[in-house]
Formats: structure tokens, sequence, C-alpha cells
């Protein structure tokens, strides 16, 4: 079952933050959080633990293709932020 709850989560994570553009909301996945909490905190969680990894990995691509981009350009390459100590 928590292959399931999982694969349901991530499908609608990666839908809501294709659809985030579109509604010109760069946060309505909270409120699909919402929504999810009241009807199963379960499939709430996996939906955030879905949506908090994706957007980590969308800040990390695109560091990296800016890492990537002043190289080939000469130019300085972008700074890491820097290390809080946290995650």
């Amino acid at each position: 079952m928590a292959d399931f709850i999982q694969s349901l989560a991530d499908d609608l994570a990666r839908d809501v933050l294709a659809a985030q553009a579109d509604l010109g909301d760069d946060r309505f996945y909270e409120q699909v959080a919402r929504v999810l909490m009241a009807a199963s905190p379960t499939l709430q969680e996996a939906f955030m633990t879905s949506i908090r990894i994706r957007l980590a990995e969308a800040r990390g691509r695109d560091f990296l293709d800016r890492a990537l981009r002043a190289l080939r350009e000469g130019a300085e390459a972008p700074a890491a932020p820097r290390d809080t100590g946290g995650h």
C-alpha cells in the first residue's frame, strides 16, 4: 500500500508543479496539500515529500545549468548557498 500511496502522491505532485505556471501561483501546491490533509493525512505527507524532492531537484538542476553556462561563457560560476548545518 505504501508504494501505491507514494505513486499517487508523486503523480499528483508532478502534475501540480507543472500546472503552477499556468495558474500563475508558485505556491499552489500548498492549497492542494490542505485539500489532501482534510481527506487523507497519509497522502498529504507523501505529496509534500514529493513536492520537496521535486523542488530541490529543480533547484539543483538550475544550479548545475548556471555553472555549466558560466564555464562555457568564461563567466564566474554561481556560488552555492552557505552550509547552514541543516539538511
